[in-house]
Parts: structure tokens; C-alpha cells; sequence
């Protein structure tokens, strides 16, 4: 009897606590615990898509998506696009940096795109052209952070500074996100800005395309920021308002809503490593590269080595617009144009002229047959308790040209002015 006393307590006890528990919060933690749980049986599909990469059961040389390559696209000497930060993702509370107060710029001239998740009212660094940019700071923080709180563009003359992966952007001009024939995605990075001579050139081949080869409109991806700089994400290049990224996928023919333009699918055009899928990869995609390169001002254009494979096995007549079609890693849902340096910028540095020749045969087939090698998995290396490895920097503001310094500290162009 006494034993049963004993557990009838305890059990009342209990209960007692757990309630206690609940009306102060508990709950919410015991509802945690619940969705973790569930969180942890769903299980993810394995099957191979170009977007996405390969299986870890069968890896193969393909670079990973452009949108999914992230840091490592940073490294690379002409990576390109990569995943931003979710904007529907709050920033971590724990080891927050501590907000240094800006004298102005409590917010935003009206209209001007904010980066994801940006708010000049509380931000871990200066905002460019609120103010002198403390040297201390200049000096300590990775350009990409500086360069990447940029809400406007440098009100200074405009000209292309520096090399397209090493440099900056003075007086940037903005891409309209709405035209005639094009739209932009996107909108929440702020990378809609570019020399004026790159606003000119979009606005005219979206025109000559849909007038001339019929294509419905551009989807037109990244530019530069709106100082130009080392981005914080998803680009080595696109630093001085001479690139632009163009999706494969045609405008469709309506306006797309915001959350469209931030969510819908860069569809990659092939079928594995080596070659395009030709359900997807269509005529007029080479018409558009084509028109694309067609232009004086362009010096070259990006795509994947499968699609210039391709088109160095299947194009036949006039064969001379493969010169500038130029083969890079990831590049199969978008391609890359860049502009020569405007005449006249003599801080603009221009890549080394291309070699003769259509740019089909030896540098291809090695870039084909690279890719065409399964990587062999390693096992992983036993761990070895060590100092945590400290994460790289990226470039400095000592790497940039000197000019930079002052791009950043300029007073900005408000959307009135601009």
C-alpha cells in the first residue's frame, strides 16, 4: 500500500511539473522536438539532374549548378552565378556583429532594390556614400562586405575601374527591371547596374532578338552591384558593369509576379556532363548566341563546354561567331556576355584579345574530355583534432585598384538624381 501511496504521488508530482512547464513556454521547445522528428525521416531523392549535380554514387567531372555553387564559385578565376542567402531566412541572433552607427541613410532613396534581407536602418557596416568609410574598416573588412552594402551607385563620372574580376564602378546606370522585350530576376540581390554602355547594349540586342530572330524577350540575371565590386556570393567577375548573365529560358509573355522572379527554376539545357539536351536546347538558342555575339562592343560569350561541343559538331554555315563563344565550367541554364572597356576608360582593363580560329578542337576536347572522367570517390580522411581553419577573406581593398577607395566613399546618387 505503501508502495502504491509512493507511486501515486510521484506521478501527480510529475504531471504538476510538466504543466508548470508548458505554461511558461515549454511547449513551444516540445513542438521543436516534434518537427525535428519529422524533419528527420523525410529522405531525398538521389537521381541525377544537370541543376543539381550528380549522385555521391555516381559523381562525374561536372560542375556543380549555377545556382548551387555558392563559396566555391568565389575561387574560381571566372565562376559564376551561386545561391543567395534566402530571404525569407532570418540572420542568426547568436554572435551578431555589433551594427555600426551610420551618421545618415536612415533609409533607402524610394524605389532603389535593397540586397536580400538588407535594411539600412541597422547593418553591420557603413553604408557607401553615407559617409567616410573609417580606414580602419577599409583595411580590415573583405572588399565583397564593403562593395556589398551598396544601395546606389558612386555619384562620380561613370567609368569601369579595374579588371571585370578585380575592380569597381563609378556612376553605374540601372537596368529598367521591366522593358519591352526583357524582365528582370532576380531583384532582391541589387545587381541590376552596370556601366551605361552595358544598360545600352541589354536593351538593344532584347529588341534585335525579338525582332529579328523572334525570340520572345530576355530573362536578364546578374550585373554588377551598384558600386560594381568583389560580390559577396555567386560571382569572381561581373565587378566592373561590363557582364551580364541572360537565361536560356525565353520571357514569358506576361509580367512576372516579385516572388516569381526570386523563385522560379534556372532550367540547365543538358542532358549530362558532355551534351545538351536537344528536348530543351533548340535553334534559336543558337540564333540568340549568334545575335549575341554580333555586336562590336562584345569580346566574348560564356557557355557550358557541352554546348560548345555541340555547336562546334552541328553548326555548318558561317562558322566565324564561334570565336567568341567561350567555353567555362556551369553555364547551362545561363550564358555570360561581356563587354570590351569603353573607350576612353583608361582605368577599364580589357581581357588578353582571343586566339584565332573558331575555339573548337584541342582546348575543347580536353575541357570534354576532362568532364567526361567519373571521379572516383575518396574515403574520407580519419579526423585529426586541430585549431579550427580560419576562413578566407577574399580580396582586399589594398587588392583593388586605389580608385576603388574613393568609389566606395562617394556621396550616392538618389533615384530622383539618377
Amino acid at each position: 500500500m505503501k508502495v502504491q501511496n509512493f507511486l501515486l504521488n510521484a506521478s501527480l508530482v510529475t504531471s504538476v511539473a510538466l504543466a508548470v512547464t508548458v505554461a511558461s513556454g515549454g511547449a513551444d521547445a516540445l513542438a521543436g522536438l516534434a518537427a525535428a522528428s519529422s524533419s528527420d525521416t523525410s529522405k531525398s531523392t538521389s537521381t541525377y539532374n544537370p541543376r543539381r549535380g550528380t549522385p555521391k554514387h555516381a559523381v562525374t567531372a561536372q560542375a556543380q549548378s549555377a545556382e548551387t555553387r555558392g563559396a566555391a564559385a568565389s575561387t574560381a578565376p571566372m565562376a559564376e552565378t551561386g545561391t543567395a542567402p534566402s530571404v525569407a531566412q532570418p540572420a542568426p541572433t547568436t554572435n551578431a556583429p555589433v551594427a555600426i552607427p551610420v551618421k545618415a541613410a536612415a533609409t533607402a532613396a524610394p524605389g532603389v532594390r535593397l540586397a536580400a534581407g538588407a535594411t539600412p536602418a541597422a547593418t553591420p557596416l557603413p553604408i557607401p556614400g553615407s559617409g567616410p568609410i573609417p580606414p580602419k574598416i577599409l583595411k580590415a573588412t573583405p572588399a565583397k562586405l564593403l562593395f556589398g552594402a551598396a544601395r546606389e551607385p558612386a555619384k562620380m563620372e561613370t567609368r569601369s575601374v579595374g579588371f571585370y574580376a578585380k575592380g569597381c564602378l563609378a556612376g553605374a546606370a540601372q537596368l529598367p527591371e521591366n522593358g519591352p522585350v526583357w524582365q528582370g530576376m532576380r531583384l532582391s540581390r541589387n545587381r541590376h547596374w552596370g556601366n551605361p554602355v552595358l544598360v545600352t547594349f541589354i536593351e538593344k540586342f532584347a529588341k534585335d532578338a525579338k525582332a529579328k530572330d523572334g525570340w520572345p524577350g530576355l530573362l536578364i540575371g546578374d550585373m554588377s552591384m551598384p558600386r560594381g565590386g568583389p560580390m559577396p556570393f555567386g560571382h569572381a567577375s561581373h565587378q566592373v558593369g561590363l557582364d551580364v548573365d541572360i537565361w536560356y529560358k525565353p520571357m514569358p509573355g506576361r509580367t512576372l509576379a516579385a516572388d516569381e522572379r526570386e523563385q522560379m527554376k534556372m532550367d540547365s539545357v543538358l542532358l549530362d556532363p558532355v551534351h545538351v539536351n536537344e528536348q530543351s536546347w533548340t535553334p534559336d538558342h543558337v540564333k540568340l548566341l549568334r545575335r549575341a555575339v554580333s555586336y562590336p562592343e562584345v569580346t566574348r560569350v560564356f557557355v557550358n563546354p557541352a554546348i560548345k561541343k555541340w555547336m562546334c559538331d552541328n553548326v555548318t554555315d558561317d562558322r566565324g561567331f564561334l570565336h567568341k563563344i567561350q567555353p567555362i565550367m556551369g553555364h547551362d541554364a545561363h550564358f555570360h556576355v561581356r563587354l570590351a572597356c569603353p573607350a576612353g576608360d583608361e582605368g577599364c582593363r580589357n581581357q588578353p584579345p582571343l586566339p584565332a580560329g573558331d575555339g573548337c578542337g584541342g582546348g575543347l576536347d580536353k575541357w570534354i574530355a576532362k568532364l567526361s572522367k567519373p571521379v572516383v570517390p575518396v574515403a574520407p580522411k580519419p579526423k585529426v583534432a586541430s585549431a579550427p581553419a580560419k576562413p578566407k577573406a577574399g580580396v582586399t581593398m589594398a587588392q583593388l585598384p586605389p580608385a576603388c577607395a574613393a568609389v566606395l566613399n562617394a556621396p550616392s546618387i538618389t533615384l530622383a538624381a539618377h
